[in-house]
């Protein structure tokens, strides 16, 4: 079986928000924001496994600040662990304003995506290596271990 790193599921996805993305006072709807981190979690996704991925979960959607019309929103992710069919992609969105340059983290969560084969059923996806000298690495993926052998657990 293949394996791959973290670094090379790294995804981003960067779009300025519009007003018709938002609310009378300007918060942009947490669902546009929600859409924008699904994508950027398939794209990780998918540059892991190869194969078309679908969205099985979402975890621990963290609300920070709000993010207000004519911000950037980027979305940042990357898997942090594998099991046999599916991925936990974590993601972290960061507002800016571009005119004070003023940014923050404004989302976070973590996507389950499962990987498909041609017949759209759950295949096998590459191992996931992390680099050990890497304590950030190390923590987001033994916490990714947690959670899928917590979920599996809840499912037996």
């Amino acid at each position: 079986m293949d394996t791959r790193t973290m670094e090379e599921s790294f995804s981003v996805l960067a779009q300025m928000v519009l007003p018709m993305q938002a609310n009378p006072a300007g918060n942009v709807h947490g669902g546009e924001i929600m859409k924008m981190m699904d994508s950027a979690a398939g794209v990780a996704a998918q540059k892991h496994a190869h194969t078309n991925v679908v969205t099985a979960r979402v975890e621990e959607l963290n609300f920070k600040k709000p993010v207000l019309v004519g911000e950037l929103v980027t979305c940042k992710a990357q898997v942090i662990y594998a099991g046999r069919s599916s991925m936990e992609v974590f993601v972290t969105v960061e507002s800016e304003d571009l005119v004070l340059g003023k940014k923050q983290i404004a989302l976070t969560a973590f996507f389950t995506m499962v990987s498909l084969d041609k017949s759209g059923r759950p295949s096998e996806v590459p191992n996931l290596v992390y680099d050990t000298d890497n304590a950030y690495e190390v923590k987001l993926y033994r916490e990714g271990e947690k959670r899928h052998k917590m979920h599996n657990e809840r499912k037996a």
